[in-house]
């Protein structure tokens, strides 16, 4: 035999040997390249939509009953049966903030850890919340399009828009976003106040524990909040008038949080100044109503999304994933509700 080959036979069932000796990790969702690098040297890697001979619940059934630890990256739904066919699962890290996607429930019945990118995504999130606001306020993505339709030599000046300095900012959810939305939005001469599910002792903003006070409070509510049961529609219409014909909706958080419906229909008759959507109930699919509004500043669901926050996510993920398996305890917990 070749010793060259020998030799590479050799290494090649060693490799297989560790291979087999490190822990597994089920993977749902599509890691990028520099995420999946260091997750295949640390873990055995389970990625049941990457196997196309049997269905998901055929590979679980099949792959991974001693799985203890899985990987949810973006917003892949995690459900009961999913979960019913992982009987050793004792630990579910998301690499996003939000975890509606997730069956919470099931997963606290269980006794099984979950965990979010905590803080990674907060910053981006925040900047972003407030582009939006300036760009409603200003009318900026409304002025571009009139500039670049040629009406401006046409028909003259384009429409005042509104200053952002002075205003009431109502914020729904304090939490890492909702906190570093207020730490923008100050040096603009915004008064805060806010609603969370608990009065936080670390901010001297106003808390209004009834959300519909603090939006007849404000002259903008920003949506920071996680999707819950609590949660869902929490902006409906008597919230939307409640805030007033001159207010704005900023939601960054989860589409569910606004009743869409009803929000279409403030927009439309007017009963509403304006919103900045970054999230949808039913995407990718947004209200075509809203696409000849000039008050409205759409974006599709981008508001995290930057090379910075998914290392930032990717490397709390992997912090996670290592307390999970050292027995230490986790960076990001997702606490109940």
């Amino acid at each position: 035999m070749d010793t060259a080959a020998a030799v590479g036979g050799g290494a090649g069932v060693e490799g297989q040997q560790q291979a087999a000796e490190l822990p597994e990790l089920l993977i749902f969702g599509y890691p990028p390249t520099q995420f999946l690098v260091p997750l295949a040297k640390r873990f055995r890697l389970l990625k049941p939509l990457e196997e196309e001979s049997m269905s998901t619940q055929q590979f679980l059934t099949t792959h991974a009953q001693s799985v203890r630890a899985l990987a949810c990256l973006g917003l892949h739904p995690i459900d009961s049966e999913i979960l019913r066919c992982l009987p050793s699962l004792q630990c579910v890290v998301a690499t996003s903030v939000g975890v509606d996607h997730i069956d919470l429930a099931e997963c606290r019945r269980r006794g099984i850890a979950v965990t979010n990118a905590g803080p990674a995504f907060a910053e981006d999130t925040a900047d972003f919340a407030v582009g939006l606001l300036l760009d409603v306020l200003r009318r900026v993505s409304a002025a571009d399009r009139y500039v670049r339709q040629g009406l401006w030599p046409i028909k003259g000046d384009y429409p005042l828009g509104s200053k952002l300095g002075s205003k009431q900012v109502g914020i729904i959810g304090m939490g890492n976003i909702g906190s570093e939305v207020a730490k923008r939005l100050e040096p603009f001469g915004c008064s805060i106040s806010y609603n969370s599910r608990t009065k936080k002792s670390s901010f001297a903003f106003p808390f209004y524990s009834n959300v519909h006070e603090l939006a007849a409070n404000s002259d903008v509510l920003i949506l920071t909040c996680a999707l819950s049961k609590e949660t869902y529609h929490i902006i409906d219409r008597d919230m939307i008038l409640a805030l007033g014909e001159k207010g704005v909706i900023i939601n960054v958080g989860r589409g569910a949080l606004i009743d869409e419906k009803e929000l279409v229909r403030c927009l439309v008759q007017g009963e509403i100044g304006g919103a900045g959507l970054d999230v949808y109930e039913n995407e990718p699919d947004v209200p075509k109503e809203l696409f000849v509004l000039d008050n409205v500043v759409l974006s599709p669901h981008k508001a995290v999304l930057t090379p910075e926050s998914f290392a930032a996510s990717s490397k709390m993920a992997m912090a996670n994933l290592e307390a999970f398996f050292a027995g230490k305890p986790l960076l990001s917990p997702v606490k109940d509700e």
